[in-house]
């Protein structure tokens, strides 16, 4: 606490004057720097709790975040390539803890809480090195105490505050990728935020409207059945953990132990660059979930929640109501019980609650005692955290059994709003007001119809006719000679087509959006109005019933890929790129940034080898991944080069343009030919980027082998084309021992497949010779049996010059190999 004459000493000293006034001057305003309290955005803060919000206010100035608070940052402010995000960083300066952070959050990188800055550590040491050098006048003790203490890291910015700052300044489109990222990440998730500023209690249900979670459970026949559910709609129990004072051991660590023993969940005290000086954690409440694997080793037979008050409960008393009274079991730490505390009131009223409840004293060094029915004690003082961790395990158990038993109701998320005195986001952002009102629209169609009616009544331009279209268009193509009668016809038929399909009917689209929730994505609805457009070119009509003119659909296509969405490049259904549409899409595009210079990626490789992740983890963006979903076609999305000179000068682009595509051999495509069509999947691919990934999973010779002959000649046909990309091997799932002998092994085969394609072209040009020689010769009948022989010789001297030529490339590689070591 602070008295009259402290809090007026701090807002009158020159030095924070200054400062406060830069900082508080975008949300605050003072009406005089002398009085008790403070109007800060519409609300009084008392004088005694000015010293907290001088904290908070210096830490978003310590962040560089002082501007950008109330002006919130957006997702395309961090999805960019910058001087910096080409680097890894596990320490930085304070002004690049933000962007180390979101840099390592974006890939994914489970470490992205771990960073360390280099300031406070830096200054420390120096310090310490200047005090004493003279080594025969060493004196421990007086030397020990003539240290000073802001040698020390005390004064470090928590990990925990980089997070909540930026959760704070993001709005609500970064809040769901950042929180969606997290997840991936297995952290803990913020379920009630307060408000730094004003204490208002915010619940981000909107930012768990993308996560799903997976586990497998043993049913009443001791069978194992699989299940996913978006959480927001997942019904389980939840066991909530919270403490009453400070304590000596920690909370967070202690749920670690139950959730993953292997991951830090949550972040502790003991994580690395923990510091003392935490600001904007107290009275969060963050959530994860437990998800059992189905097997005897399972801590927990069913699908759990866990939440965590961060912070004195006894501080934070919504949050604890909320907590305690959506909670299947209550677990609450603190370091001794008496009649005279503080907390006195709250416990007695937690055991006399039919709900389940577990204290864990840290003062008490007792093993796990049960007092009553679903109440349990267990001392941690000079215990083994693993035996510890057992009792606390058990516990939980009996007491979830117990509270099933009482029929308990079960944890939902939606029910969080229900509760007074909480700022759902959904409600109160217009962006997400307006998601929740489509979604509400979605379901309500989705109850209406079977899910096949729904897709052929509102997406009707992708039906048998788009098929028909596309078959007619790779025809025409096909065409060899002067058949110009049949190109003709083909154009007739493919006029019908587009005519019939400008005049299915139309449906409202605002509707048709919100179809991705079932089970297809965005692609499809872009899909839709990207033939809508096709067809009313070709017919040179507007389509009746378009709110808009069928010329601006291009454009919306182009803003939507500016804000960071994926666009569908091939029809993944159809296997055609609807060319009329990708171009508009592209003029639009340089209408609307100018004519920039596109790097152009593209990556290629089997099926479920993880291509869509890597992209994801390398540029943090979000192409659509999970357990068995498989990219159909090919997409496309922009990713902005940061304005600094010195990235410009670096790369020497302004975007680049990252292509995900459909894998090879897909298992979907077995009995159809394959073959065909993964070749030209890679033809198109590897035409299209500057640069392709050959992105290979694991350590399968076979799958290497298979791939490289798609590639080699996807290559070859490129030359004839006078078309000269580059590829970059990959290999996933390859200790970095091995990574040099498996690019070794690839190049090798590369070359080797590379050869063996070029003589393939020169058998058939020899037998197509011979043939036509035979063909002409009177006695072709007589010279049957030695033409049959020729060929197997011709085929004989083909495999032994691959052979041959392997074994001295890899006489090569080893010698190169052999300088390179020595």
């Amino acid at each position: 606490s602070a008295d009259k004459n402290s809090s007026t000493d701090l807002c009158s000293s020159s030095s924070a004057n200054a400062n406060s006034e830069r900082i508080l001057l975008p949300y605050t305003r003072l009406e005089d720097k002398e009085k008790d309290d403070v109007f800060c955005r519409g609300s009084f803060i008392p004088a005694v709790a000015l010293l907290f919000t001088k904290e908070i206010e210096h830490l978003f100035h310590r962040l560089y975040l002082d501007k950008r608070h109330p002006s919130k940052v957006r997702a395309a402010d961090v999805l960019q390539l910058t001087t910096h995000s080409l680097q890894s960083h596990e320490s930085c300066a304070e002004k690049d803890l933000i962007q180390t952070f979101l840099q390592k959050l974006l890939m994914m990188n489970y470490r992205a809480r771990y960073i360390k800055p280099t300031d406070t550590q830096h200054d420390g040491q120096q310090r310490s090195n200047d005090l004493f050098e003279d080594e025969g006048d060493a004196d421990i003790f007086r030397e020990i105490s003539l240290i000073p203490e802001e040698t020390n890291r005390s004064d470090a910015i928590h990990p925990m505050d980089v997070q909540m700052a930026v959760f704070h300044c993001a709005d609500s489109f970064l809040k769901q990728l950042l929180v969606t990222k997290l997840s991936q990440c297995q952290y803990a998730l913020p379920l009630l935020v307060p408000d730094p500023f004003t204490q208002e209690i915010e619940f981000p249900l909107w930012t768990f409207r993308q996560i799903n979670k997976s586990w497998k459970m043993k049913d009443i026949k001791n069978e194992i059945i699989g299940q996913i559910q978006p959480v927001w709609k997942a019904e389980t129990p939840m066991v909530s953990f919270f403490r009453f004072d400070l304590l000596s051991s920690s909370k967070s660590q202690l749920m670690n132990s139950l959730i993953n023993e292997r991951h830090n969940t949550f972040f502790h005290r003991n994580c690395p660059g923990s510091s003392s000086t935490r600001v904007l954690m107290d009275g969060v409440v963050e959530i994860t979930w437990y998800c059992p694997s189905g097997k005897d080793t399972d801590k927990f037979a069913q699908c759990i929640v866990f939440c965590n008050l961060h912070g004195d409960a006894g501080d934070n008393e919504k949050q604890l109501q909320i907590l305690t009274e959506m909670a299947s079991v209550n677990v609450v730490i603190l370091p001794r019980l008496d009649k005279n505390d503080r907390c006195a009131s709250q416990m007695q009223n937690l055991y006399k609650d039919r709900k389940p409840l577990i204290c864990l004293f840290t003062e008490d060094k007792s093993r796990v005692t049960e007092m009553r029915n679903g109440k349990y004690k267990i001392g941690l003082k000079n215990r083994n955290q693993s035996d510890v961790s057992e009792e606390l395990i058990q516990a939980i158990n009996k007491c979830l059994s117990f509270s099933s038993s009482e029929s308990t109701s079960v944890f939902r998320l939606e029910d969080v709003s229900k509760h007074s005195n909480i700022r759902e986001d959904e409600d109160h952002d217009n962006d997400c007001r307006r998601g929740k009102k489509a979604a509400q629209q979605m379901m309500a169609l989705l109850k209406k119809k079977d899910l096949t009616e729904i897709k052929e009544s509102f997406l009707p331009c992708q039906g048998k006719l788009w098929h028909q279209w596309c078959e007619k268009n790779k025809e025409l193509h096909r065409s060899q000679g002067n058949e110009m009668d049949m190109e003709i016809k083909q154009k007739q038929d493919m006029k019908k087509f587009r005519e019939q399909q400008y005049k299915s009917d139309l449906v409202d689209l605002s509707i048709s959006k919100e179809l991705q929730a079932a089970t297809f994505g965005l692609e499809h609805i872009l899909r839709e109005i990207g033939q809508i457009y096709e067809s009313c070119q070709s017919v040179n009509k507007n389509k009746e019933g378009l709110p808009c003119d069928s010329s601006s659909l291009a454009s919306l296509a182009a803003e939507m890929m500016i804000s960071g969405f994926p666009l569908e490049l091939m029809d993944g259904d159809a296997a055609h790129v609807p060319v009329v549409w990708v171009t508009a899409v592209l003029h639009e595009l340089i209408k609307k940034l100018g004519d920039q210079r596109v790097f152009v990626l593209s990556v290629l490789g089997i099926q479920s080898s993880g291509k869509s992740t890597m992209l994801n983890a390398m540029f943090g963006l979000q192409f659509a991944v999970s357990a068995g979903r498989c990219t159909r076609g090919a997409f496309m999305q922009l990713v902005r080069v940061s304005d600094e000179i010195k990235i410009k000068e670096q790369l020497k682009f302004d975007y680049i343009l990252v292509v995900d595509t459909e894998g090879l051999r897909a298992l979907e495509l077995s009995g159809r030919s394959t073959r065909h069509q993964d070749n030209e999947m890679a033809t198109f691919v590897v035409g299209l980027g500057n640069l392709t990934l050959i992105n290979i999973f694991g350590e399968n010779p076979s799958e290497l082998q298979d791939i490289l002959q798609i590639v080699v000649q996807a290559f070859m046909r490129m030359k004839k084309v006078r078309l000269n990309p580059s590829c970059m091997f990959v290999h996933q799932n390859v200790s970095e021992v091995t990574a040099g002998e498996k690019n070794m092994e690839g190049r090798r085969r590369l070359q080797a497949t590379d050869l063996q394609g070029k003589l393939e072209v020169k058998s058939r040009e020899v037998e197509n010779s011979l043939s036509e020689f035979f063909e002409k010769d009177k006695d072709k009948d007589i010279l049957i049996q030695w033409k049959a022989s020729f060929y197997i010789k011709i085929k004989d001297l083909q495999e032994n010059i691959v052979r041959e030529t392997t074994r001295k490339l890899n006489e090569i590689l080893q010698q190169r190999d052999m300088k390179k070591r020595i």
